[in-house]
C-alpha cells in the first residue's frame, strides 16, 4: 500500500509546509541529505543555480555544466521541464551567460531548466580530430544527466554566441529534430566561406593547439569541414524554429577589434541565410549595421529572440 502524506500538524500553515518541502527537496538535490554521486558532484551557487561536474567518456575527463533550475523545482517532484541550452563563445567558458547576462533573473518563474555546458577553451562544441568530442558531450551525455537526475523533458532549444552560435546551428543541423528552436548571435555559420577557415585556425591557435587538431586541413580534409558546416548541413534544420542575427561591424566605434571580427563573419551569415531561403526553410533573421562581436550586442539579440525560443519550449514569453 502506498504511503500517504501525513496531515500537517495543527497551527502549521500549508504555505509553511510547502516551503519546508521545497527546502528539503533542494537540500537533497544539492547534497545536504543524500549520498548520491550526482549530489556530491554538484556545487550550489544560489537558490536556483548550481555547477555539476559530468564524468564524460567523450572528453576523457569530467567537465562542468552550469544549471539554472525552475523556481518550483523542489516543490514539484513529479514535474518534468523543457531545457534551454546556452552555449559560450571562444576563449570563454560555461560561466559566461550568468556572468554577462541576467539569465537567472530573466528565467525566474518560468518553468524551464537552463543548461550551460562546457565547450573547451575554443568554445567550438565539435568532435575534434583524434581529440575530445564536445558534440557528444553536449548532445548525449549532458541531456542524459538532465533527464536522469533533474527531470528534464525531451523538449529542448539551443542558443549561442560566436562559436557557441556555430554550435547551436551545427548541433541542430547535424541532429534533426533534437531541438525545437535554435538561435545564433554572431555565429560562425559557414565554416568554409572565404576567410572563415583562417578565423577558425586562429581561434584554435590562440589556445596553443595545432590548427589541424580540429577538423584537419581545410583543403585536404574538405569533406570533414563540410560535414561539420551548418550551411552544408542546412537541410537538417527544416522544422526547427530558427533565429539568426549578425552585425556588419562597420562603424562600431571604440575598440576596432570586435567590429573587425563581426564584419569578417558577415558574409558567412548572409550566405547561410540565403541557403535557408533557397531551401524554403523559414528563419527569423536580424542583420544590422554596425555592431561588434561582444555581449553588448548579443544581450539585446537574445531578448529579441526570446519569444521564438519560449514558444518552442512551451513556456511564457
Amino acid at each position: 500500500m502506498p504511503h500517504l502524506p501525513q496531515k500537517p500538524a495543527a497551527g502549521v500553515s500549508r504555505r509553511t509546509v510547502a516551503r519546508a518541502t521545497a527546502a528539503a527537496g533542494l537540500a537533497a538535490l544539492f547534497g545536504a541529505a543524500t549520498g548520491t554521486a550526482t549530489a556530491r558532484a554538484a556545487t550550489r551557487l544560489g537558490p536556483r543555480t548550481l555547477d555539476v561536474s559530468v564524468p564524460s567518456a567523450a572528453l576523457g575527463r569530467s567537465a562542468p555544466v552550469r544549471l539554472i533550475l525552475p523556481s518550483d523545482f523542489g516543490a514539484r517532484p513529479e514535474k518534468k521541464y523543457p531545457v534551454l541550452y546556452l552555449l559560450h563563445g571562444a576563449h570563454d567558458d560555461y560561466t559566461s551567460w550568468t556572468r554577462e547576462t541576467d539569465i537567472e533573473a530573466f528565467t525566474a518563474g518560468r518553468d524551464l531548466i537552463v543548461a550551460m555546458p562546457d565547450a573547451g577553451p575554443t568554445g567550438i562544441p565539435s568532435a575534434w580530430r583524434g581529440g575530445p568530442d564536445y558534440e557528444t558531450f553536449q548532445m548525449k551525455e549532458v541531456p542524459a544527466l538532465l533527464a536522469r537526475d533533474y527531470r528534464a523533458s525531451g523538449v529542448r532549444a539551443v542558443a549561442g554566441v560566436s562559436t557557441g552560435g556555430y554550435g547551436a546551428m551545427a548541433h541542430a543541423a547535424r541532429h534533426p529534430g533534437a531541438f525545437t528552436a535554435a538561435a545564433s548571435y554572431s555565429g560562425i555559420l559557414d565554416t568554409t566561406a572565404p576567410g572563415v577557415p583562417a578565423i577558425m585556425d586562429a581561434i584554435v591557435a590562440r589556445e596553443n593547439l595545432p590548427a589541424a587538431s580540429l577538423w584537419g586541413n581545410p583543403v585536404f580534409n574538405l569533406l570533414t569541414w563540410r560535414d561539420f558546416n551548418p550551411r552544408a548541413r542546412a537541410t537538417g534544420l527544416r522544422g526547427t524554429a530558427l533565429y539568426v542575427s549578425q552585425g556588419s561591424g562597420v562603424g562600431n566605434g571604440g575598440d576596432p577589434l570586435p567590429g573587425i571580427l563581426e564584419s569578417a563573419l558577415w558574409p558567412s551569415a548572409q550566405g547561410f541565410a540565403r541557403t535557408l531561403a533557397l531551401m524554403g526553410i523559414p528563419a527569423t533573421t536580424h542583420f544590422y549595421g554596425g555592431g561588434g562581436h561582444d555581449w553588448a550586442h548579443w544581450k539585446p539579440e537574445f531578448t529579441t529572440s526570446w519569444p521564438i525560443l519560449a514558444r518552442a519550449l512551451g513556456v511564457p514569453e
